[in-house]
């Protein structure tokens, strides 16, 4: 059924809708639905810059956990060859 509108139909119906609600309200309409993709859009925006944050967060604390105090595991894994 919508495969056979065609131009016409189209502009028929945008006629009979400017003339229900008047260009006023259409364009108030328009600037909301423009107001709502920026306010998407930056909130995709920050969405993605607080995961970068946090996942560079994780990406700073890297150091190794250490078994005694004084001892580096590397160290330890080094003396557990030499005594082998």
């Amino acid at each position: 059924m919508l495969n056979n509108i065609g131009l016409p139909g189209l502009l028929l119906i945008a006629v009979v809708v400017l003339v229900l609600f008047g260009r006023g309200k259409i364009s108030s309409l328009m600037g909301e639905v423009g107001k709502g993709i920026t306010s998407f859009k930056k909130g995709i925006n920050e969405g993605q810059d607080e995961i970068r944050n946090a996942s560079e967060e994780d990406a700073k604390d890297i150091t190794p956990q250490r078994t005694d105090a004084g001892t580096h595991p590397a160290t330890d894994l080094k003396t557990e060859k030499d005594k082998v």
